[in-house]
């Protein structure tokens, strides 16, 4: 009698259908693969579960029976004791009193890593792998060419540096005929190359699109920040460029050579105030988003005045040491700045005991 077992090694028969492991008979195999094939028509074993029923469909010499047996995921030495044990059911199921030989059916090397245990309790008169003959035309590389292609992530890792490369010879000759040198055009296109795989070494890539996707976020939902954040921008930019000023001033005005501590208050003299109008600007945004959304605490009221408070102390610390200012007015600055950022800590802390903003949602008016 010819036995001729079906290998699913990882159970994917088990996992996938509601199918009981081992299945013997022709009729109860067939059922089997079509319920396999229902579940996940690209499985390899549902071709191993057909070609076993193939296989004893063209045996008329000798009795001929089918049976599928399988493993389980956990790791070779598990799977493979496990289908010795299924190979053991389907042995004792037999009724037969004829010597039983297996013609063991599998899809690949792995599954034929279990063909010695199957040897140590039937004879194995062979091994039959089954290989899916489309997977050996042209239509198999159009398609998986075709899955590649779909996906973004490979999208954007091949196809991009190629689209950078083929670009190589079209820009030279354009720069060709504007007369530009060749170099500029190599020059520029082996940046963008080299940014972009930069960037995604990096993973730089993920962050844009992160902060891409939450400012229009932000701007769907009519976020004062969007606007306050690009005015603060500007606010920087101008301070920087004021910062430079000033420090050109002073050089101008200084005698000798200036020390890395008259650079860097010169540079923070020149910007201060316009770096402080860039927090106070953020800041109002930030709280007038949190009043809106139904969030703002007492204490979020205080980040401008420390804002104000920071910028107040850097400007009377700055004019003290590029001598436009004196000592009074240095103490009056650090002073004053203290004092404010205290006065408004104790302020909306009092505030924040004696009107808590939990208290207003909820209208029961408890601390």
């Amino acid at each position: 009698m010819l036995l001729v077992l079906c290998v699913d090694l990882d159970d994917d028969l088990g996992r996938k259908t509601p199918v009981d492991t081992p299945v013997v008979g022709r009729n109860e195999v067939e059922e089997a693969a079509v319920a396999l094939a229902t579940v996940d028509p690209e499985d390899s074993d549902v071709n191993v579960l057909f070609q076993g029923i193939h296989i004893a469909k063209g045996i008329d010499d000798e009795r001929v029976e089918v049976a599928a047996v399988t493993g389980n995921d956990g790791g070779d030495v598990s799977a493979n004791r496990e289908v010795g044990e299924e190979v053991d059911e389907v042995l004792a199921s037999l009724s037969t009193g004829e010597g039983v030989t297996a013609l063991v059916v599998t899809d690949g090397a792995q599954d034929e890593s279990v063909v010695p245990v199957i040897r140590s309790r039937v004879t194995i008169d062979g091994v039959r792998r089954v290989v899916v003959r489309q997977a050996q035309d042209l239509e198999s590389v159009y398609y998986t060419m075709k899955q590649v292609l779909n996906d973004p992530e490979t999208r954007g890792t091949v196809l991009v540096p190629l689209g950078i490369l083929l670009l190589i010879y079209p820009l030279a000759v354009i720069a060709s005929f504007l007369e530009l040198p060749g170099g500029a055009v190599f020059g520029i296109i082996s940046t963008m190359l080299g940014l972009y795989l930069l960037s995604r070494g990096l993973g730089l890539m993920e962050t844009v699109d992160t902060v891409i996707g939450r400012a229009r976020n932000s701007l769907y939902a009519g976020r004062v920040t969007i606007i306050t954040y690009l005015v603060a921008a500007a606010l920087l930019v101008i301070g920087g460029v004021s910062g430079l000023n000033q420090l050109e001033a002073v050089q101008t005005d200084a005698e000798g050579t200036l020390g890395a501590l008259e650079v860097l208050a010169a540079l923070v003299y020149g910007a201060v105030q316009w770096f402080a109008a860039a927090g106070v600007t953020t800041s109002l945004g930030q709280v007038t988003d949190e009043y809106l959304a139904d969030r703002l605490q007492w204490r979020y009221l205080n980040a401008p005045f420390y804002v104000l408070s920071i910028a107040v102390v850097l400007h009377g610390v700055s004019a003290y040491f590029l001598d436009l200012a004196d000592l009074s007015y240095l103490a009056m600055a650090l002073t004053g700045g203290t004092l404010l950022g205290l006065v408004s800590t104790l302020a909306f802390a009092v505030a924040e005991s004696r009107f808590p903003r939990d208290a207003e949602r909820d209208g029961s008016g408890a601390v």
